[in-house]
């Protein structure tokens, strides 16, 4: 896929971040965009910035951890078009909290979004991808699908499955000689809302651990989704955004397991200030 134009492009978490970054780029190349979010607002606000560029465009409030209803969404934009070319299964939530504090409910809440809105958007378009000669999947991972750190497992569960399905995925359209490709796509961090609208914390606390976020992030959505389309027309693999998202690649590779112990200290100092600080 070198040519956007005339394609037709599937993103979900369309509403705001990377999603809402990637429909205006695509809109600008050309593309005829079917947008999703659960974000109301936010969908509506990308759906008229994407008109305003020019684009064909429909919005779609849609849940990706609610499987019938994602299967219903592809066949509605098969129906509409004909064909499906790009899908970017890019909605995603966050959740601060160690294994000993979470609940099962916030657990299956995140997996249910991050790995399920994956794995269920994969599998209701694959079909059309592949019956349109000239299909691409995009599966947002993250950093944290490349090392473990404390009070993120369940995003890091999602995070590295999301990986290890994609990578897999990937394989199985090289064995089968589909005309699919896949990228996995690793973003550092990126200057959205998920650490604001993040579950866990609570109250001051969340607060400021996304206020946090935001002076580490060191790279804009735009940046991201210009990243993404880069690697998507050449077909790569996996794709890493931002410095910092190259840095966390190479912790693992060159420490092994090692690296588990150093951040276990830098969490237990953390606790400590949070403690002194009341």
């Amino acid at each position: 896929m070198k040519d956007f134009s005339n394609k037709v492009a599937v993103i979900t978490g369309a509403g705001s971040g990377i999603g809402r970054a990637l429909a205006l780029e695509l809109a600008l190349h050309g593309a005829l965009l079917e947008l999703s979010d659960v974000d109301a607002e936010g969908l509506e606000g990308t759906v008229r910035e994407a008109r305003e560029r020019g684009a064909e465009v429909r919005g779609h409030s849609l849940d990706v951890a609610d499987r019938a209803a994602v299967l219903a969404h592809a066949e509605d934009v098969a129906r509409e078009h004909g064909r499906v070319n790009l899908v970017v299964n890019n909605a995603g939530v966050a959740l601060g909290a160690t294994v000993e504090d979470m609940t099962f409910e916030d657990f299956d809440w995140l997996l249910g979004v991050n790995l399920g809105g994956v794995v269920n958007g994969t599998k209701a378009f694959l079909p059309h991808l592949i019956d349109s000669g000239d299909g691409y999947v995009v599966n947002i991972s993250s950093v944290f699908g490349f090392v473990g750190v404390p009070t993120q497992s369940a995003y890091n569960a999602a995070k590295f499955a999301v990986r290890g399905f994609t990578e897999s995925l990937r394989e199985e359209m090289l064995a089968a000689r589909h005309p699919v490709g896949v990228s996995c796509v690793h973003p550092g961090g990126i200057k959205t809302n998920i650490a604001r609208n993040a579950r866990g914390g609570g109250g001051g606390d969340q607060a400021k651990a996304a206020a946090g976020f935001d002076k580490i992030a060191l790279t804009t959505p735009k940046k991201a989704a210009e990243t993404i389309l880069r690697g998507v027309r050449r077909r790569s693999a996996r794709i890493l955004i931002g410095p910092d998202a190259y840095v966390i690649d190479a912790i693992p590779r060159v420490l092994g397991s090692a690296y588990q112990r150093p951040l276990a200290i830098l969490a237990r100092q953390g606790l400590k200030r949070v403690e002194r600080n009341g």
